[in-house]
């Protein structure tokens, strides 16, 4: 009995000299395993709230308001239109307005790829964009060769203007639509309603309301 016990003690002393090391490793390699996946799920709560919060700051450097576009000047606008366009995600925007620029104001990338030639004009509520600037930017467009037109004002289209620009394709951004981008609608997103808002009765008594016009 004594030799069976002492026999045991040896045997087991053998067994868990051979087998700690194991019994380490694989402790060691869970609690890894532990650390590292709550390293991922931090890493991945924080670049979750860094890119919230980084979109939320891209829309409030953006939300600046209507009156405050209306005190602008030609080129400052120009500025805010292509620094809404970089928030969106466009690439290659720049300004090119001034004299001699062909009917452009800003140009650049659509985040799809396609190219883009931007009209801007800062004019007061009370003013209508007639539809020779619309023909204009057609013209431009053909000159840059842009996939895509784009007018954007401070104040609204006549009824011809608006029918030219849904006719040929060239997006219109009112004052209205253009309250909408600038507190964080995408400028795409501009060409689901292109042609509408500012033609119903109901609106037009409202600005007239607002703008003594």
């Amino acid at each position: 009995m004594a030799w069976s016990a002492g026999a045991a003690a040896v045997l087991g002393v053998a067994f868990w000299s051979a087998v700690w090391p194991y019994l380490v490793l694989v402790l060691v390699l869970a609690g890894t395993g532990g650390t590292a996946l709550w390293l991922w799920h931090t890493d991945r709560r924080v670049r979750v709230r860094d890119r919230l919060w980084r979109q939320a700051d891209r829309v409030e450097r953006g939300r600046r308001t209507l009156a405050e576009m209306d005190a602008m000047t030609g080129t400052e606008f120009e500025e805010q239109v292509a620094a809404l366009c970089r928030r969106d995600g466009c690439t290659g925007v720049r300004r090119v307005g001034g004299a001699n620029d062909n009917g452009a104001d800003v140009v650049g990338r659509l985040p799809d790829g396609r190219t883009m030639v931007i009209q801007c004009k800062r004019y007061a509520p009370t003013r209508t964009i007639p539809s020779r600037e619309m023909r204009d930017l057609l013209g431009a467009k053909v000159h840059f060769g842009a996939d895509l037109a784009v007018f954007v004002t401070t104040t609204r289209f006549s009824r011809p203007s608006e029918g030219f620009a849904v006719q040929h394709g060239i997006l219109a951004v009112h004052r209205d639509h253009l309250g909408l981008w600038n507190s964080g609608a995408s400028l795409l997103s501009l060409g689901e309603v292109n042609g509408g808002g500012q033609g119903d009765p109901r609106h037009r008594t409202r600005w007239r309301q607002a703008y003594g016009e």
